[in-house]
């Protein structure tokens, strides 16, 4: 059988009505909907399903809806195909939390919860700061890095080769986007963001989505989760709660996730979640890889014929 690994979208993938149709065909991820919305004590399935997307968007409605999203496609999945195996699986910034409940980490609630004090913390500290981020396009790592020390703002994501972020404050950033070509970087694009995630302007979350951490009870995943600072895989209780705190202010480097997928044979990458994104950058790391993407109920009987296949 092929190797599987699991990947979990993060923040800017949302898009209103995801999940809807899910949870009306498949009685697994309809459950976790209403789940979710008794333990946080406000609809965020009607938020999801039918927006507004302003209001979707916000980092402390978004990242809860994601989180549960991810989890209700899964669900979905194993609903077709029982409980295949796993060889590993990653998630972008907020897709790691959902991809750590998806390993047993820790249970549904209490990585709700998490990550809704996450998306609230985060929210809070865009509030309390004038940040922002930018996207190079076709540019080395070393040449972003230089540029970024130069301006005094911080390398957000390595996204895939040629797809780097930058973040920090708003002049900073825009600083560097006016000296990028004198970089040898061919394309910026200033990203319509709330503030300036994964970098030192979030410390405020850091420290205490920290504090929250250490007062959570963590097992051991069932099956390894690559952590995105440092894209490989923790390898104990301590080295969990540090990379997922760490996270919050530190780089994600996703490419270098997928590379550490990829060496351990992983075959079939199942994307759960809206948009396709993490397919996209998967291509982009390794033509041809073989990804299928799950946000609806098509696209669940879709992949749950590949992995039967596989």
């Amino acid at each position: 059988m092929k190797k599987i690994a699991l990947l979990f979208s993060g923040q800017g993938a949302q898009t209103v009505g995801m999940g809807r149709e899910v949870a009306a065909e498949f009685a697994g991820a309809a459950g976790l909907f209403r789940e979710a919305d008794v333990i946080l004590g406000r609809s965020l399935s009607e938020l999801a399903w039918a927006g507004p997307i302003e209001e979707l968007t916000r980092t402390a409605n978004c990242q809860p809806a994601l989180y549960v999203h991810g989890l209700a496609c899964l669900a979905a999945l194993r609903e077709r195909t029982g409980d295949f195996p796993i060889e590993a699986a990653a998630g972008l910034s907020l897709g790691e939390w959902t991809a750590h409940a998806a390993a047993g980490t820790f249970d549904f609630q209490t990585g709700l919860k998490l990550v809704e004090q996450r998306g609230s913390l985060m929210e809070a500290a865009c509030g309390a700061t004038a940040g922002a981020m930018a996207a190079m396009i076709g540019a080395d790592e070393g040449a972003v890095r230089a540029l970024a020390a130069d301006t005094d703002v911080d390398v957000a994501n390595l996204n895939a080769p040629g797809q780097i972020v930058i973040s920090g404050e708003a002049a900073k950033v825009e600083l560097a986007v006016s000296l990028a070509k004198d970089h040898g970087i061919r394309r910026v694009t200033l990203l319509k963001v709330a503030g300036a995630y994964h970098s030192r302007l979030m410390d405020s979350a850091f420290v205490e989505l920290g504090a929250a951490l250490l007062d959570t009870q963590l097992q051991m995943p069932r099956f390894p989760v690559v952590a995105n600072v440092t894209g490989k895989v923790p390898e104990s209780l301590l080295e969990i709660r540090r990379t997922l705190q760490d996270q919050v202010t530190g780089t994600v480097r996703w490419t270098d996730c997928m590379e550490q997928l990829l060496e351990r044979g992983c075959e079939l990458f199942i994307e759960l979640g809206p948009e396709g994104i993490l397919a996209g950058l998967l291509q982009r790391t390794r033509k041809g890889v073989d990804v299928i993407s799950v946000s609806d109920p098509a696209s669940v009987v879709a992949c749950a014929a590949r992995v039967r296949a596989a």
